[in-house]
This record gives structure tokens, C-alpha cells and sequence, in this order.
């Protein structure tokens, strides 16, 4: 024990508490941004107006191949695209909203996870005699 030196984060001797309060930083400004954010579901539109029932075919052929034969790759296959299809749509008729707030509480928030950012950055860089303060 009395050879190792502790090293700060990741395994320079950079400072830790910068670290850990730049990650706090970055925790409090995302966490109050997406606080700000209103998302809505709007109707699934793929391939014409409510067309949700087709995006269903390929998972529901795809899960009855695998229930033909579990080990049938194209089973898995047909139900791995369904499903990539499925979650696909629904991200696509998202809609993100940000909610009305104030210039100082919008550049508050900007801040905090851009300074965060510059203590992790910071905090990571080697410090020593090679470098200006």
C-alpha cells in the first residue's frame, strides 16, 4: 500500500472533487432542461393514416416462426425487425415540446451542463509543471 499513489479521475492526477462537481453540474443543468421538455404522441402515419395494424405484421410472423421452431433464424430475424419498425414509429410521431420559460432560467440551465462539461474535461487533463494554469 505504501508504494501506490492515488490517482484522481481517469488515472491522472487531475483534480477528483472537479470532477464530481462538474458531474453534479452537468446532473442539475440536464436534469432542469429536461424538466422543461413536453412530449406528445401524434397519430402513427406510416405508409398512409393509421396504419399501426401493418407495422404488426412482421412481429406477429416473425413470433410465429419462433414458435414453429425456436431456433429458426429467420424467425428471428422477421421478429427483431418487426420490432425495430414498431419502436421506430412510435419515436418518429413523437413530438417535443419545450415549455415556455425565461432567458436567465434557459442560459441557466445551458450553463450549468456546459461549465459541468468543461470541469469533467478539465478534471481529466493531466496537470503539472508542462502546463499554464
Amino acid at each position: 500500500m505504501a508504494g501506490m499513489e492515488i490517482k484522481g479521475a481517469g488515472g491522472t492526477p487531475g483534480g477528483l472533487w472537479m470532477f464530481f462537481g462538474g458531474l453534479a453540474m452537468v446532473v442539475v443543468g440536464g436534469y432542469l432542461l429536461l424538466n422543461q421538455v413536453e412530449v406528445h404522441s401524434g397519430f402513427w402515419s406510416w405508409w398512409g393514416g393509421q396504419t399501426f395494424g401493418l407495422t404488426l405484421v412482421p412481429l406477429l410472423v416473425g413470433i410465429g416462426f419462433l414458435f414453429f421452431d425456436g431456433k429458426s433464424l429467420v424467425g428471428w430475424i422477421v421478429t427483431g425487425a418487426g420490432a425495430l419498425i414498431i419502436v421506430a414509429g412510435i419515436l418518429a410521431n413523437l413530438r417535443i415540446y419545450f415549455q415556455p420559460t425565461s432567458l436567465y432560467n434557459t442560459l441557466l440551465m445551458l450553463a450549468l451542463i456546459a461549465g459541468g462539461l468543461g470541469l469533467i474535461a478539465r478534471s481529466l487533463r493531466r496537470s503539472g509543471a508542462g502546463q499554464s494554469q
